[in-house]
């Protein structure tokens, strides 16, 4: 998920990112993580300190993770999959995103959970390029692309709900 939502950023959008990730054997609904610094200026760390946007896809994650969120951040939940528990940093938005059910149900795919869960996030931050999104999907899964250009639709659809919901 962060690789594509990198490239897009870089290539396409002409940030500066560093992207960085550590999974352990609990990959696929464990604490595995991936960091994401987009900005329009040079990076000059490569490693997160405090994020502004938290995804979070497991419970596992989330219990993990969930305290270096920046106050007044963005937390977008698998609302399925992760109850938000515990004390959230000060001003935090919490989005919670059907993203399992979208892909299984919509979709008719699991595997593109994370796609819609890009979606999800270009709608609600507006950081990602809508256009380059969709570029960067179709030169990476290009065999799969009507599969994954519909899971980001869905996501959008729902980020953009979240949103409404939230505000």
């Amino acid at each position: 998920m962060a690789v594509v939502m990198g490239e897009t950023a870089s290539l396409v959008d002409k940030k500066h990112v560093v992207q960085t990730q550590s999974y352990g054997p609990e990959a696929r609904g464990g604490a595995s993580k991936s960091e994401l610094v987009i900005s329009d200026d040079e990076v000059d760390y490569p490693k997160v300190l405090e994020p502004d946007v938290f995804i979070a896809m497991s419970r596992a994650a989330y219990l993990e993770y969930i305290e270096g969120l920046k106050e007044d951040g963005i937390l977008i939940v698998d609302e399925d999959l992760v109850e938000v528990e515990g004390d959230l940093p000060r001003g935090v938005k919490v989005y919670k995103i059907p993203a399992t059910r979208i892909a299984d149900e919509e979709v008719g795919n699991k595997q593109t959970t994370n796609v819609v869960m890009i979606g999800a996030f270009a709608a609600i931050t507006k950081m990602l390029s809508v256009s380059g999104l969709k570029k960067r999907i179709k030169e990476r899964w290009p065999r799969f692309a009507e599969l994954n250009l519909k899971a980001l639709d869905l996501g959008m659809k729902a980020g953009r709900k979240a949103l409404k919901a939230v505000k």
